[in-house]
């Protein structure tokens, strides 16, 4: 079915050249690390972990959204998923691909992901994130391309496919509850010293997860001859809206525990994101954009005449989509370093190298995701 990705109009061309000239600069850029060493990126002694691992972590939220349509499709029969499940499936192996793509950059030398698969350690958090990572990647690849080399043919997916698909819907929920355990785990960083860190990321994930799925659903019914009814998308859009709220309750009732109980060391890292701390204050600005447009997004979400209403929808999820990115994809990484267990504010700030590689690895994300949809696109146009 790869033959349906080659062919397309002028702009899908030029969307796809223009990926591939982002990923050419960024394999430049990963070349200039990899020859001169970590000490290129923005990171230190005190902030030993960046943009690359901030991204994984957020990523790892999206890849585990697929479940929230699999759920309602595959165990309660609700058939009107049946034309975004597929759409989902994909969202989750581009999601894991980058995810993991972020940490082979952070190791600096990419031979050092041998050392994990050679010297296992089962004690090891990083160890199991791994083995789910990579067993959640090849689930959602297996399920996506066999029921739609099946859909392809005419014929109904082959009978072996259902227990896969049942055993991906805990398997998601093992990718963010694993990846959150990395942080809880660790007791000197008082902002990821909670018992409701899995809590916390399944509820974002699921809010910013399906809020992507949304967009893309709403952009190929534009650009396809298919696509989800407003029933589905409706549906979709109110799993966001509770899970968004679940979000900001989470992080309220962090707030009020570091607050309430007065701990310094449990208030200097949200007084840092939001009020900055000794002077330095990098993070505010972006804070209290994601804070804005958290509240925002609920606002026209929770509503049904602004949910329902298909120009106002987008800018919503838009809101939803970015509100996570700034918390787990900046906030919670940087948060969780400064100021460091011995109370010295180091900040960290991304180098353009770091960036150029990020923007990179996202870049294949959406090729990836281009691709698959292009086929999906053209194998329902013949159906």
């Amino acid at each position: 079915m790869l033959e349906k990705a080659l062919n397309g109009s002028k702009k899908y061309g030029l969307w796809i050249a223009a990926l591939l000239v982002v990923i050419f600069i960024a394999v430049l850029s990963y070349a200039k690390q990899w020859r001169l060493g970590l000490g290129v990126t923005g990171m230190s002694r005190d902030v030993s972990w960046g943009l690359y691992i901030s991204q994984f972590t957020f990523l790892v939220g999206v890849a585990a959204s697929a479940v929230m349509v699999a759920i309602p499709y595959y165990l309660h029969n609700y058939k009107k998923f049946g034309k975004i499940v597929i759409l989902g499936e994909f969202i989750a192996v581009s999601a894991v691909i980058m995810a993991m793509l972020f940490i082979v950059v952070d190791m600096g030398q990419p031979t050092r992901v041998m050392n994990v698969i050679l010297h296992p350690t089962p004690h090891s958090m990083m160890f199991w994130d791994m083995c789910v990572l990579f067993g959640y990647l090849i689930i959602n690849f297996v399920i996506g391309w066999t029921t739609l080399g099946a859909e392809n043919k005419g014929f109904a997916p082959p009978a072996w496919v259902k227990p896969i698909i049942y055993l991906s819907i805990p398997w998601a929920i093992s990718i963010h509850t694993v990846t959150a355990f990395l942080y809880a785990g660790l007791p000197g960083r008082h902002l990821w010293l909670t018992a409701i860190m899995a809590a916390r990321f399944l509820s974002s994930a699921f809010a910013a997860g399906p809020a992507l799925l949304i967009l893309l659903c709403l952009f190929v019914r534009k650009v396809g001859t298919f696509g989800p009814d407003k029933e589905a998308i409706q549906s979709l859009a109110k799993i966001v809206t509770y899970a968004m709220i679940t979000n900001v309750f989470f992080y309220l009732l962090e707030v009020f525990t570091a607050f309430y109980s007065s701990i310094p060391e449990a208030k200097e890292p949200l007084i840092y994101l939001f009020a900055g701390l000794d002077g330095h204050n990098n993070l505010v600005p972006f804070m209290w954009v994601a804070t804005i447009l958290a509240f925002v997004s609920i606002a026209l979400l929770v509503v049904p005449k602004t949910r329902r209403n298909e120009k106002i929808l987008p800018f919503a999820l838009v809101s939803v989509f970015l509100a996570c990115w700034i918390d787990k994809g900046l906030g919670l990484v940087l948060g969780g370093f400064v100021p460091n267990p011995l109370g010295h504010v180091t900040e960290y700030i991304a180098t353009g190298t770091e960036i150029m590689i990020t923007l990179g690895v996202y870049a294949v994300g959406a090729l990836l995701i281009t691709i698959f949809y292009k086929i999906v696109i053209a194998v329902r146009k013949q159906v």
